[in-house]
Order: C-alpha cells, then sequence, then structure tokens
C-alpha cells in the first residue's frame, strides 16, 4: 500500500465532487408521501399474495372441516386472489389520488 494517495486521482475525485455539487437537487417524486415507487410495488404485491393465502388457508380450513378437499379450497382460492385484486386497485386509486393532489398543491 502507499503511503501518499495519488494525487490524480484526488483531482479527478475533487473534480467530479464539485460538478456534482453544482448540478440542482433532484426533488423525489410525491407517489405516496415517504414512499418510492418500490416499496409501493412491494405493497401491493404483499397485498395480492395476503389474499391469495389467506383464501387458500380458509378453503383448505373448510375443507379439512367437512372432508371436500378440492372444494372450497379451489372456491376460496379464487375469493382470495379477486380481494386481493381489490385491495390492490383501491390501494392504486387512493395513490392516483394523493399524487394528483400534491400535483395540483404543486401548482
Amino acid at each position: 500500500m502507499a503511503t501518499e494517495p495519488d494525487p490524480d486521482r484526488l483531482r479527478a475525485l475533487e473534480a467530479r465532487l464539485d460538478q456534482a455539487k453544482g448540478k440542482p437537487e433532484v426533488k423525489q417524486t410525491e407517489t405516496a408521501k415517504g414512499f418510492s415507487q418500490g416499496e409501493v410495488a412491494w405493497r401491493m404485491v404483499i397485498e395480492l399474495a395476503t389474499g391469495i393465502m389467506l383464501g387458500t388457508a380458509i378453503g383448505y380450513g373448510i375443507d379439512a372441516l367437512f372432508g371436500t378437499l378440492p372444494v372450497f379450497l379451489v372456491i376460496f382460492s379464487l375469493l382470495g386472489f379477486a380481494a386481493g385484486v381489490k385491495t390492490m386497485l383501491g390501494t392504486a386509486k387512493e395513490l392516483g389520488r394523493k399524487a394528483e393532489k400534491a400535483g395540483k398543491k404543486g401548482d
């Protein structure tokens, strides 16, 4: 290891830092206050998966109770999927309203 840092690399670093400081600050989108778009996407995926899993668990429980294994499992899995999609669309509408309100507020 060298005891002295490379002066050319230091100058290049300083030039890049000066260039970065001169750029205007990037504004974060107002998708949902405090949430990035990745977090919103994961929220929607989790809502959909939770609906499917809950529907499947309820269907399996009813089938195990009555001994009609595939019938209620399939029905409640589909109902869970529908509930997950409905929740996901509700979240999308809510975030759309918030973004629209923030857009009007910013004008």
